[in-house]
């Protein structure tokens, strides 16, 4: 949480009397804790309920908190937990996951422009998944 925590401090500082948009990247495994992975979930939810939190705090500033919630995605984080093609793991994240693969991260960059743009002004405060379905919250 401490990095969250200082950098969106260091990103209000530039944000000036526009406004902005703060986009934390959470994890599924917040609102559904991954066995071996409870240090992990635990933070995604503390994130999570930093983003609620914060976007009450900043509404009024024109500061929209939302977060991303991903599901099994490849990236180098996943690879270097033993999530690689043809694992066990990948094949029972895939099992879970309604779509039938994991993510990619232009699916989550692509989440993350949404939020950015001005189709989503009435929108702070929520995690949006991006999971394929693994997440059905």
């Amino acid at each position: 949480m401490l990095g969250p925590v200082l950098t969106i401090q260091a990103a209000l500082k530039l944000f000036g009397n526009k406004g902005g948009n703060i986009i934390n990247i959470s994890s599924g495994a917040s609102k559904y804790p991954l066995p071996n992975a409870s240090v992990y979930s635990a933070t995604k939810a503390a994130l999570d309920a930093f983003t609620i939190a914060l976007s009450k705090e900043l509404g009024a500033k024109n500061v929209r908190v939302n977060s991303i919630l991903p599901g099994a995605t490849e990236t180098e984080g996943a690879v270097n937990a033993g999530v690689t093609k043809g694992s066990e793991y990948e094949k029972m994240f895939v099992s879970k996951t309604p779509l039938g693969r994991r993510g990619q991260p232009e699916d989550i960059a692509k989440a993350v422009v949404f939020l950015a743009s001005d189709d989503a002004a009435w929108i702070t405060g929520e995690q949006l998944s991006a999971s394929g379905g693994m997440y059905g919250f």
